[in-house]
């Protein structure tokens, strides 16, 4: 398992940035009420936009493990990742990067949907400086919600809507 400590040095990340994509986990969050949890971001790229919370994949981390350290750090509660359902994977295509606006990046993420209470949740900051929910149905409307951030609703609606046709089926049994 990687830990931040056996990171590589900035100057050889910023190597990688250049020159290769990136891997991520995004983290879907609906909350009880089918809304879906957004963050304003902090740090480029896609700094000052607001977005689902998430974070990349560490070399040697098995997505089990960086499932649960980026639902740590950026939710405050470890969830397994077999508690989520993946909803695809989709490219980030971005002109800027941590480093500056000189350095693009990539990203292939793999977006997850998980359902949680409110209540269970520890927001970080660090990421993130405020947070919002938003109605599934009004998030693509949302001009400040940033596009890769919407990326994931129509497989989200699939799966939403697969769900209610279960719930729906069961009651008339």
């Amino acid at each position: 398992m990687t830990t931040e400590s056996s990171l590589l040095p900035l100057k050889d990340f910023k190597k990688v940035v250049q020159n290769a994509p990136l891997f991520a986990i995004d983290l879907v969050v609906l909350n009880q009420n089918n809304e879906i949890l957004v963050g304003e971001r902090l740090n480029a790229p896609a700094k000052g936009s607001w977005f689902v919370p998430g974070g990349r994949v560490y070399k040697n981390e098995s997505l089990e493990d960086a499932f649960k350290r980026i639902s740590k750090a950026e939710l405050g509660v470890e969830i397994e990742r077999d508690q989520a359902r993946l909803l695809g994977l989709f490219d980030h295509f971005y002109e800027d990067s941590f480093f500056s606006k000189a350095v693009s990046t990539h990203y292939i993420n793999a977006a997850h949907m998980l359902k949680l209470k409110i209540e269970q949740l520890n927001l970080s900051t660090a990421q993130h400086g405020q947070y919002r929910w938003l109605p599934v149905e009004n998030l693509v409307q949302e001009t400040d919600v940033h596009a890769f951030s919407k990326v994931f609703i129509p497989a989200l609606n699939k799966v939403l809507n697969s769900r209610a046709s279960e719930k729906n089926e069961r009651r008339y049994d």
